[in-house]
């Protein structure tokens, strides 16, 4: 096999095999970062903090008993009744997983293949190309992987944004219980914001995407290609090599990056559900709105599971692309 149709194929099959084991992760993720504030109310025994349509259980926790998707949990939080907050990674995942079913933590699968697949495979052609042709005649060598990574991250995701934009709001807690969000519903949504704002509301979003891809792809990639370069010199190649320096990349730059990441996926979210013109849907008002209802701790929400998808899915897919890549071109 040619040596781009072999790196082509390397790069669908790592890509493919991210999204089918990470997803879970992404989508509690995305729940822990779009849960709405909790809004305290004053303290009423004859009051559940729930709308009337709703089942609501008191002074009980869902840990007790399990309940029905439809009954919702009110709670005492220092003489205030609200209703019960998703905490953590764990309990995230017992969330979805009650309310949904195991099929609630592959949510959105389908579009993250649809995604990711090209997506991925382009961005690592890319990379690879600028990496090893276009960039060496003009930058020093050090800056050479930091560069190729924000150049072709950048490109990339201005080009895949509006499925970006799908996916985001596919895997998101839906605003109403009784409407959950499908692929068709979700849709249906983005064509009538479409009709009413134009064919450039698809591209919401980007500029907090960009803060988030670019220096995450920037950071990832320098330190790949000199952990990668540690390694060989010591006398250790091979995709166990790029699977370790890739994950340990990736989770670096994961902690960095992840204030951006909850700016994007909050905005993605809030643009679904409110006019596009409006400043609060705009990136420093969401986040200065954030770190005053919220407190700056929560710019770090969702970083356990973003952690534990991007650690190993860097590491596969960068394995996959040198491993299935390097076997292609030595059985040709």
């Amino acid at each position: 096999m040619k040596e781009l149709n072999a790196k082509v194929v390397a790069a669908a099959t790592g890509s493919t095999m991210t999204a089918l084991t990470m997803t879970p992760f992404d989508v509690v993720k995305t729940r822990l970062q779009t849960q709405p504030v909790q809004v305290r109310t004053r303290p009423s025994p004859n009051v559940c903090c729930q709308p009337p349509n709703v089942q609501c259980v008191r002074n009980m926790s869902s840990i007790a008993r399990p309940l029905a998707a439809e009954q919702i949990v009110c709670v005492w939080d220092h003489g205030f009744l609200r209703s019960e907050p998703v905490k953590g990674f764990s309990d995230a995942v017992r969330h979805v997983w009650r309310a949904e079913g195991v099929r609630g933590l592959w949510k959105g699968v389908g579009t993250t293949l649809v995604i990711g697949v090209p997506s991925s495979t382009s961005y690592m052609l890319t990379y690879d190309h600028l990496l090893n042709v276009v960039l060496p005649p003009l930058l020093p060598a050090p800056a050479v992987p930091l560069s190729a990574g924000i150049l072709a991250r950048s490109t990339i995701t201005a080009i895949m944004s509006p499925l970006e934009l799908v996916r985001t709001n596919l895997q998101s807690t839906p605003v109403n219980p009784l409407k959950p969000n499908t692929l068709r519903s979700v849709l249906r949504s983005i064509r009538s914001q479409i009709r009413n704002h134009g064919v450039r509301f698809l591209w919401r979003g980007l500029g907090t995407t960009l803060w988030r891809d670019v220096p995450f792809s920037g950071l990832y990639w320098a330190g790949y290609e000199t952990t990668k370069a540690a390694f060989r010199r010591n006398g250790y190649t091979g995709a166990g090599v790029a699977f370790i320096a890739g994950a340990s990349s990736g989770m670096a730059s994961a902690l960095v990056t992840n204030p951006f990441d909850v700016l994007k996926t909050r905005r993605q979210a809030l643009i679904m559900s409110s006019s596009p013109s409006s400043k609060s849907s705009s990136a420093i008002p969401v986040l200065l709105r954030i770190v005053r209802t919220e407190g700056a701790s929560s710019l770090f929400t969702g970083l356990v599971p973003r952690v534990a998808k991007i650690a190993p899915a860097c590491g596969i897919m960068i394995a996959c692309y040198e491993g299935v890549g390097k076997y292609l071109v030595r059985k040709n």
